[in-house]
């Protein structure tokens, strides 16, 4: 999975039935989770759906109450943290604000009594490879939020872990720098080959980073795959409606036959059915197109975002989202019909959520 670099250094990891109570509440329900050496691998959910108590676990920084987790192998269920050889970036970036940035970054190292010479090298290298060289002899209130991330990173890879842990790194950061950074951490990430889990709630940051991701809901993993796995074929409603900007319209439906039923219009689908079922059908904003005819719709508003433009629709009573590449000229309330390819449509079960094929 890495480019560049050698992935002998990096870890394996594997969790295996992993369960997380706080008292009578049970935080995650039975996890398992594979990640090859080198990878580049992001938990993505919502608050509070435990992906940041997985990260914590891999950690060593919160115990399980039942199942294992493996690195390389070898169980490290009950070692210590410092015992894993993994670095972890928090959110906060847990800077000493007494120290300069050097000494921040050389804190690992002197920690473990490694010499003054070989440390100031280390940190030299590390500063560099995140851009921050000029700002070694600073302290971490001279400087901008964006550079204490850079400290905050360096510091995590001066010692050349096995495993590196972010969690929402780049939260705090405004849009601009946020995009700015995501870019140059997956240089980062490459040029180390080491292996990475990364948590996020952002998933246009997890689409754009990893090399495969979990999504996690209700602390459960949903699903697992690459990026464009999952937002070509979501396994069931919640990853539907969670993935995409904007996220995939969903429409109560019955299918019968080539055709699906939505609101007193029919449309035409790619798969077929032998008996009448409901549905809930899928189609992703940029799928759906302004027609002559086909599903009856009504104009809310159209967001105009220069290079392309969002209209905001009513469809069976339920909002729509078209995304098309220039603002149309509608008016608010007028009705309109809306389209799309037969297999642009996704067909979930209306009981259970879960995608059918």
């Amino acid at each position: 999975m890495t480019s560049g670099a050698d992935a002998g250094g990096s870890a394996s990891v594997r969790i295996e039935g992993v369960v997380k109570q706080h008292g009578t509440t049970t935080v995650l329900h039975g996890v398992d989770l594979a990640i090859a050496p080198g990878e580049f691998f992001v938990l993505l959910g919502p608050s509070g759906s435990g992906k940041t108590t997985t990260l914590r676990i891999l950690a060593g920084l919160e115990s399980v109450s039942a199942g294992r987790v493996w690195m390389d192998g070898a169980d490290v269920t009950t070692k210590e943290p410092g015992a894993r050889d993994v670095a972890m970036v928090f959110q906060s970036y847990a800077l000493y604000p007494h120290m300069t940035v050097a000494q921040n970054i050389g804190f690992p190292l002197k920690m473990v009594g490694t010499s003054r010479d070989e440390t100031a090298r280390a940190v030299e290298g590390a500063a560099q490879k995140v851009g921050i060289g000029h700002l070694l002899q600073r302290t971490p209130g001279q400087l901008s939020g964006g550079q204490q991330q850079r400290v905050a990173l360096a510091r995590a890879i001066v010692r050349q872990p096995r495993l590196f842990l972010l969690d929402e790194p780049l939260s705090n950061l405004d849009a601009k720098l946020r995009l700015e950074t995501r870019l140059e951490l997956r240089r980062l990430q490459r040029s180390l080959g080491v292996t990475t889990v990364y948590v996020t709630h952002d998933q246009e940051e997890a689409m754009t980073l990893a090399d495969r991701m979990a999504v996690f809901m209700d602390g459960r993993i949903v699903q697992v795959g690459t990026p464009r796995e999952i937002f070509t074929r979501p396994l069931s409603l919640d990853v539907a409606s969670f993935i995409g900007t904007p996220p995939m319209n969903l429409l109560a439906g019955e299918w019968d036959g080539h055709a699906v039923s939505i609101g007193g219009s029919t449309v035409a689908i790619g798969a077929e059915t032998k008996s009448a079922r409901d549905v809930v059908v899928g189609i992703r904003p940029h799928a759906l197109r302004l027609a002559e005819g086909g599903l009856r719709a009504r104009v809310e508003g159209v967001e105009d975002l220069g290079d392309s433009a969002i209209v905001d629709l009513v469809v069976d009573e339920r909002l729509v989202k078209l995304k098309t590449e220039r603002a149309p000229l509608l008016r608010e309330g007028e009705p309109v019909f809306v389209a799309f390819a037969p297999e642009d449509a996704h067909l979930f079960d209306s009981a259970t959520g879960a995608r059918i094929d």
